[in-house]
């Protein structure tokens, strides 16, 4: 079993920052990629950013300049910063891995259970 568990969500003034990590744990076999997708109320599910294990990274429009991604591959965590936040940025935060697990050797995509964020106005 995989498991992805978030942390770093909450409350921030609109123009400040906040950090989000996620850990994966369990049975695995390779990490290939992890990343960030968020969901507003009454939206769909977006990309926020996302790096692979061997550095590279895509990042949505509306997030470039104002976050980064990073990956510590030797804890199987994979890191958001988020500066200047806007109002526009609140939604549940959710971690993404595509990871193979040991028992198949052939990749999966996880998701985390979501993280709370809202930038106040």
């Amino acid at each position: 079993q995989v498991r992805l568990v978030e942390s770093g969500g909450g409350l921030v003034q609109a123009g400040g920052s906040l950090g989000l990590s996620c850990q994966a744990s369990g049975s695995i076999f390779r990490i290939n990629a992890m990343g960030w997708y968020r969901q507003a109320p009454g939206k769909q599910r977006e990309l926020v950013a996302t790096i692979t294990s061997a550095g590279s990274t895509n990042y949505a429009d509306s997030v470039k300049g104002r976050c980064t991604i990073s990956i510590e591959s030797a804890k199987n965590t994979v890191y958001l910063q988020m500066n200047s936040l806007k109002p526009e940025d609140t939604a549940v935060y959710y971690c993404n891995a595509i990871i193979a697990p040991m028992q198949t050797s052939y990749p999966h995509q996880y998701w985390g259970q979501g993280t709370l964020v809202t930038v106040s106005s």
